[in-house]
C-alpha cells in the first residue's frame, strides 16, 4: 500500500460487498471491532444509516458511518486503516461526511470518542466538534468513558465539491 497516494483518494458509499474489507479495517483500528454481521444489520436493515467508503486505488483503506435522524447526524463509527493514519485522509473522510449530512438535511453531529484518544479528539476540535459531556464506562473492553462531542453544521460551510450523494 502507498501511504502517501492522497490524490488518488475516494469516496463512495458503502455497498453490502464491501463488509469483508470493512471489517479487515475494523479489525486492524480498534481493540473491539465491530462484527461483521452489525455492518450488514446497519446496511441491510437500518433506514438511518448512512456508510461511506474511502478507497485508494480501488483498495478500502478506511470508511465512516453515520445515522441521520431528523435533522441530527450521529456518527457510529470511522476508522482509517492503520497503514494510511497520519495522512490526513480520516480529515477528509469526516469532512466529506460532515458535508454529506448537512446536505441531506442535518442541522448538528455528533459522536463518542475515547477519553484516551487524544489525536481524535484534536481531529474533532479543529472540525469545530465541541466536548458537551461523558458517558462513564462507555466502551465494553476497558469500561473506558467517552466524551461526547457536538458540532452545528451551517448552510454556509464551505461545499465539498466531491459530494455525489
Amino acid at each position: 500500500m502507498s501511504r502517501r497516494s492522497k490524490d488518488k483518494i475516494m469516496f463512495r458509499p458503502m455497498v453490502l460487498s464491501d463488509i469483508p474489507d470493512i471489517v479487515k479495517v475494523e479489525n486492524a483500528s480498534f481493540p473491539t471491532p465491530w462484527p461483521q454481521k452489525a455492518f450488514y444489520n446497519e446496511l441491510a436493515f437500518n433506514q438511518f444509516a448512512r456508510y461511506t467508503v474511502v478507497t485508494c486505488a480501488d483498495e478500502i483503506i478506511g470508511y465512516c458511518g453515520f445515522w441521520l435522524i431528523l435533522d441530527e447526524a450521529h456518527i457510529t463509527n470511522i476508522a482509517v486503516h492503520p497503514d494510511y493514519q497520519g495522512c490526513g485522509i480520516g480529515e477528509m473522510t469526516l469532512i466529506y461526511v460532515m458535508e454529506m449530512a448537512r446536505m441531506s438535511g442535518a442541522k448538528r453531529m455528533t459522536l463518542e470518542v475515547r477519553v484516551s484518544n487524544l489525536v481524535a479528539q484534536k481531529l474533532y476540535e479543529k472540525l469545530g466538534f465541541e466536548n458537551t459531556g461523558v458517558r462513564k464506562a462507555y466502551y465494553t473492553d476497558n469500561k473506558e468513558d467517552a466524551i461526547i462531542m457536538w458540532v452545528t453544521l451551517y448552510e454556509e460551510q464551505q461545499s465539498n465539491s466531491c459530494v455525489r450523494y
